[in-house]
């Protein structure tokens, strides 16, 4: 089954914004980590980026640049017992919003409107996804 390219790219978007709505409650690591529900919502947001990211390389939307995600997607997969909440930590306060910089230009150059539309009516239930969104248009 194949899937257009621009929806990898609102996927990521959805997942970053997912991440940085559950992270702002928490001040360090050890807070994210020691709330189980927020700790699984990061991690599953992080495999989410790592896949769809692994399609926009295959693509050629990105660069092979990016296989640095992909990458870190398959340690988190991989390697669950030996998850560093440090680097996650890291990756989620530092590396996040750089990419995401990086997808809302794909975003401008890539996704239609129907398109936003449509992930607008997937996630009605998110109010800060949708408003997000919405910014988009």
């Amino acid at each position: 089954m194949y899937r257009r390219v621009e929806l990898f790219v609102l996927d990521i978007f959805i997942s970053i914004q997912k991440i940085k709505h559950t992270v702002k409650k928490f001040k360090t690591q050890k807070e994210l980590f020691y709330s189980y529900e927020s700790w699984n919502s990061v991690i599953r947001e992080l495999e989410v980026i790592g896949e769809a990211t692994k399609y926009l390389i295959k693509e050629g939307a990105l660069p092979e640049d990016y296989r640095v995600i992909v990458n870190f997607r398959n340690v988190i997969i991989h390697n669950y017992f030996g998850i560093d909440a440090e680097e996650i930590w890291d990756v989620v306060k530092n590396d996040l919003l750089e990419f995401e910089k990086i997808i809302r230009n794909l975003i401008c150059k890539m996704v239609t409107e129907d398109a936003i539309n449509d992930f607008i009516e997937d996630n009605k239930y998110l109010d800060f996804i949708v408003e997000e969104l919405e910014k988009l248009k």
